[in-house]
């Protein structure tokens, strides 16, 4: 499946550079002027680099995508006055609010994993970074799952003295314009259910067999503008 998004991706772009490489090859014959056609249609940029994560993702990253072609489109609109320029100046505090409002109802539209997630029913941990740093280290041979959310900050985790009671649990991680690093022992498995938003979710944590896993750490991530990363 990579692959093929891989496979994808590369078609796209191939064919842009294409395109691009033939409205240079036109202006140099005296077509048409491609530094005037650039300076109206510059956000075209946007809404390509919108489509492109989308296809390249496989549409895991629509939220990151739709942003991106949203942005382009409303400044394309701009340049041929179809939108007022000051319309701007209510559309950002509008952005704010559905960012708020996406917040407040993500579990009801997050993505599900095809691998059930446990519900997080204790707080073993319950952190929240603001505009600072944290290290926690989780030593408890119980844990039973929690929170962390890191907003303008950095918060690390590090499990790799800890055990799930069960062999399983579950955290919410959520980094807002900051990160979260999760370190874990390498004879876990780690799924991890993301939401990246002109963010990051990057799990470097090689996955063991199930057969030969010690353990089993569900994540949901969420990254807004910032990023989260899970390694061994």
């Amino acid at each position: 499946m990579s692959e093929h998004r891989n496979y994808q991706s590369r078609i796209f772009w191939g064919l842009i550079l294409i395109i691009v490489g033939a409205l240079f090859l036109a202006d140099r014959m005296g077509g048409f002027d491609f530094g005037t056609m650039i300076g109206t249609y510059w956000p075209v940029i946007f809404i390509i680099l919108g489509l492109s994560i989308l296809i390249g993702s496989g549409f895991r990253r629509a939220g990151t995508g739709v942003f991106f072609i949203v942005f382009g489109a409303f400044f394309l609109l701009s340049e041929f006055d179809i939108l007022d320029r000051e319309v701007w100046q209510y559309i950002w505090p509008a952005g704010i609010i559905l960012l708020g409002l996406w917040l407040l109802f993500r579990p009801v539209f997050r993505h599900r994993s095809a691998e059930k997630f446990p519900d997080i029913k204790e707080n073993d941990i319950d952190l929240t970074c603001i505009f600072s740093g944290m290290k926690r280290r989780i030593e408890s041979q119980n844990f039973k799952g929690g929170h962390a959310t890191a907003v303008m900050g950095g918060l690390e985790l590090d499990f790799t003295a800890a055990g799930l009671e069960g062999g399983k649990a579950a955290i919410d991680a959520t980094a807002i314009m900051g990160g979260i690093d999760i370190k874990v022992p390498g004879n876990w498995r780690v799924v991890v259910d993301g939401t990246p938003i002109l963010g990051g979710i990057d799990d470097k944590h090689r996955n063991v067999p199930d057969a030969e896993a010690k353990a089993t750490l569900f994540i949901k991530a969420t990254a807004i503008l910032g990023g989260v990363t899970i390694k061994s």
